[in-house]
């Protein structure tokens, strides 16, 4: 995935829990660890509001573009069924 979560260092830098985060949030600890790990497909922009509250931080504080070489083939050989 080109985009990186950076949760895990947001809560580092606020001495907050996953667990406090979640509840303040209302959303799950389960969810949450989701999109910590990097494995959420997507986030609602109201839940990334509610996080940026919480957090006092920006979306670029928590979300990260890295580009990926690698994808850009994968995505060139599901178009063609060729591989690279």
């Amino acid at each position: 995935m080109a985009i990186d979560i950076r949760l895990d260092h947001v809560l580092l830098d606020r001495r907050m829990t996953l667990t406090e985060l979640a509840d303040r949030v209302g959303i799950t600890v389960a969810n949450l660890s989701i999109l910590k790990t990097g494995k959420a497909r997507a986030i609602r922009l109201s839940t990334l509001d509610a996080i940026c509250r919480e957090l006092d931080c920006q979306p670029g504080d928590l979300l990260t573009y890295v580009p990926d070489h690698a994808s850009g083939n994968a995505r060139a050989t599901r178009r063609t069924g060729q591989r690279p």
